[in-house]
């Protein structure tokens, strides 16, 4: 039926029509018999409309102005107050040409109105029934039951319950509410429960078991009252009982009722049978027919939740109170369904031979898995959907690590092997499958079929899954044959490295150079030491550097580690750069090796600056004030400023650009400011302070040592190549001198034969 949505004025006019019927008294109900929708009446030239003969002068004003404007409704409402005085039949009237003249596609709606002594047909046409007019009319017709003797109320308020599906908690209610006014109280509570029964919204159950517990506690409150009134006698004392056990009944029953409602909105909500098996604890026979009713309802592909569980839940149940033969059967039923998913039917074989161990069925739990496991008639991939999960489930690695457990327990070693051996061709297995069965076979003094099985772990991954696999075999191949097998070892290790990422290098490396320096050469070891401070990641070569400097020191010595600090001091970023100085300096110092000490801490100086780090320039001072004298302190004063100085350039530049920058903005982008200047202004920055980078002074790449016995010529000469900027600069708390200092004149010794041995001669 092609209906046009009604205007307001259409449904102000039939609420106000039909309320003056009901408050007049003129009728025992307004009968609502819906037809076909007519078709609207083509818009006219305004002609005037069909009336009676005007009995009053005063209504012409009125008339004219629904000639002019029939379609408007503040013109028949005008009309109808100006009328409000006069005969009823005259009021109905007018209403009747209001309703008529008013646009739109329409139904028919019969107002059967009774009067006094006569009744007549009185034909309305208004709109589809709007939901908003459809409860006006069920609030009307249940709170005037006494007013409504000739209606179907129960028919007009169930045609609304399929009509208007969303909205059937009031509904449901005005039903109830009629037949309460009317004192039908058996009715109306028929009336609760289908509803309670039926609604599949948590806010119609809400609105209905509320008006429904507030009838009950009425009833209750009203029996009290005559009770009160009357007198207490046996009868009221039972009926006053009853009132209240089925009150008590109702509040109980509210969670199991909740629950059917969200079950109606979904049956294949998995949780929300679990709750309802909950909610008959101690009661054996609802919780089976609970389960029975899911297992049959749900529907795997569709399911909410984890279908299986249902299933074990059930099986569980049984063998809780004993009866095993009963779990069997529900686990076997179970193993048939089709999951949505292979580890839903994994998980049932898994629960069903867990059962029979807790019951000590050995043999049948070993049964159970091997069953499981069978190669199905029709093999199939294991992400392969297309498929039932029966024809799948013999990939299942869940499956196959149970069955492998309970071989290693309860099995041969033959079928234990067995076992591992299929996982690995069906490449399902994991690494610490791999590890597990090299284990294995290492306990049963297989040693050489446990390395084959870490290769068949090593064929099936790459980095980083093999990682453990490599770690493990490594470990184990050293523990049992330590320095017998030594170059296959080094093929070992060779092998691991190639292709490692540097997130796993170092710990190979640590186990590879400690194979060396127990059972191997020593320069091998370092070899590897100092292979692997390339290797690792940028994180972990200051830690490397110190075991690579630690373990050269213990084998060949302190001063073997020379190299590596100048190596060190090469690579590393300059925050563990400075500090690898440091300790090179301080080494140097104790072997009494001042003057190349001194040397460090000048090409360290290089990139220390003054401000930020300033323990790096006392321990050079504290150095001096030990080993050094007025003229090595100036030179180190005199360094100290020339850096300073550098980075003090590097700011101001960084400054002035920065501020010609701000000047400049509005050229660089003219018609921006605020936020975009500051942009601008953080882009120019980011820019100079990358220039200034690139033009950082940079330390000499080599160390120059000087010896100890060097005259203060060529120490100066040194310091000079060391600084090749100098900027002489007086400290502010030095005298200026006037000229250069004198220089040392050295005496020359001749050296004893005694020291030349047999070489004077040649």
């Amino acid at each position: 039926m092609d209906v046009t949505k009604p205007s307001s004025g259409q449904r102000l006019t039939i609420k106000v029509f039909t309320q003056f019927l009901i408050d007049n008294n003129k009728t025992s109900a307004p009968q609502i018999i819906l037809t076909p929708a007519s078709p609207a009446p083509p818009k006219k030239v305004c002609s005037r409309p069909s009336s009676p003969t005007l009995s009053e002068d005063d209504d012409l004003p009125y008339e004219e102005e629904i000639i002019r404007n029939p379609y408007s409704v503040k013109c028949w409402i005008r009309y109808i107050e100006h009328k409000q005085n006069a005969q009823k039949s005259v009021l109905n009237m007018i209403y009747e040409r209001a309703l008529k003249e008013l646009p739109g596609r329409y139904v028919h709606v019969i107002f059967i109105v009774n009067y006094i002594h006569t009744m007549q047909n009185v034909h309305i046409f208004s709109c589809k029934i709007q939901l908003q007019l459809w409860h006006e009319l069920c609030d009307l017709i249940s709170q005037n039951p006494d007013k409504v003797t000739s209606l179907k109320v129960g028919a007009i308020i169930r045609g609304g319950l399929t009509r208007f599906t969303d909205q059937l908690g009031k509904l449901w209610c005005s039903l109830a509410d009629y037949y309460i006014r009317s004192g039908h109280f058996e009715k109306a509570r028929d009336v609760y429960e289908e509803a309670i029964l039926t609604v599949v919204t948590v806010r119609d159950f809400t609105q209905v078991f509320d008006s429904y517990a507030q009838f009950e506690e009425s009833m209750i409150a009203a029996k009290m009252e005559t009770t009160s009134e009357l007198g207490q006698d046996e009868d009221g004392d039972i009926d006053l009982e009853l009132r209240l056990a089925r009150f008590e009944l109702l509040i109980t029953r509210r969670p199991l009722l909740l629950n059917s409602v969200l079950l109606r909105q979904n049956p294949h909500n998995v949780h929300e049978w679990h709750k309802r098996v909950k909610l008959y604890e101690g009661q054996p026979r609802q919780i089976i027919n609970t389960y029975t009713e899911a297992v049959q309802t749900i529907d795997p592909l569709k399911a909410t939740g984890k279908p299986h569980s249902l299933w074990v839940s059930f099986a569980r149940f049984y063998e809780d109170n004993e009866q095993l033969d009963d779990a069997r059967t529900i686990f076997e039923k179970a193993t048939k369904v089709n999951y949505k998913q292979v580890d839903d039917l994994a998980a049932v074989w898994c629960e069903y031979g867990e059962m029979e161990l807790r019951h000590e069925n050995y043999d049948q739990a070993l049964r159970i898995l091997r069953k499981a496991t069978a190669i199905p008639a029709r093999k199939a991939e294991y992400f392969d959907s297309s498929e039932p999960v029966q024809n799948r489930v013999y990939k299942s690695l869940k499956v196959w690590s149970m069955l492998a457990d309970l071989e290693e327990s309860l099995g041969t070693f033959q079928s234990t092997k067995a076992v591992y051996d299929r996982i690995i061709d069906l490449r399902i297995a994991t690494p610490q499958i791999i590890i597990n069965y090299a284990m294995f076979l290492e306990e049963h003094n297989y040693f050489e079929d446990s390395f084959k099985a870490y290769e068949r772990g090593i064929a099936l991954f790459r980095w980083p899954n093999v990682h453990d696999i490599w770690n493990t075999y490594l470990t184990k191949f050293i523990d049992r044959y330590g320095g017998k097998k030594l170059e296959r070892a080094r093929d070992l290790f060779e092998q691991a490295l190639d292709r490692c990422p540097a997130k796993y290098a170092k710990t190979i490396y640590l186990l590879y150079a400690k194979l060396e320096e127990e059972y191997g050469l020593a320069r091998h070891a370092m070899a590897v030491y100092e292979r692997a401070t390339a290797a690792v990641e940028p994180e972990e070569q200051h830690q490397m550097f110190n075991i690579y400097i630690k373990r050269a020191a213990e084998i060949y010595g302190v001063t073997h580690t020379r190299a590596i600090y100048q190596k060190a001091i090469e690579v590393l970023p300059d925050e563990h750069a400075r500090d690898m100085c440091l300790r090179f300096a301080d080494m140097e110092s104790k072997l009494g090796e001042i003057d190349r000490a001194r040397a460090i801490y000048s090409y360290c100086s290089q990139i220390c600056d003054p401000r930020v780090t300033a323990h790096f320039w006392q321990t050079w001072k504290e150095f001096e004030v030990r080993h050094g004298n007025e003229d090595t302190i100036r030179e180190m004063l005199r360094i100290k400023r020339s850096v300073q100085a550098t980075y003090n350039t590097q700011v101001n530049f960084m400054s002035s650009q920065m501020l010609k920058a701000t000047g400049t903005v509005s050229d660089l982008a003219p018609g921006q400011s605020g936020v975009d200047d500051m942009k601008l202004l953080e882009q120019k920055a980011q820019q100079l302070a990358a220039e200034a980078e690139q033009d950082k002074p940079k330390p000499k790449d080599k160390i120059l040592f000087v010896r100890s016995d060097t005259s203060r010529s060529e120490l100066a000469e040194l310091a000079k190549q060391a600084n090749p900027d100098e900027i002489d600069i007086d400290d502010e708390d030095e005298d200026a001198e006037d000229g250069e200092p004198d220089e040392v004149q050295l005496e020359q010794k001749s050296v004893p034969t005694a020291v030349f041995g047999g070489l004077k001669d040649d």
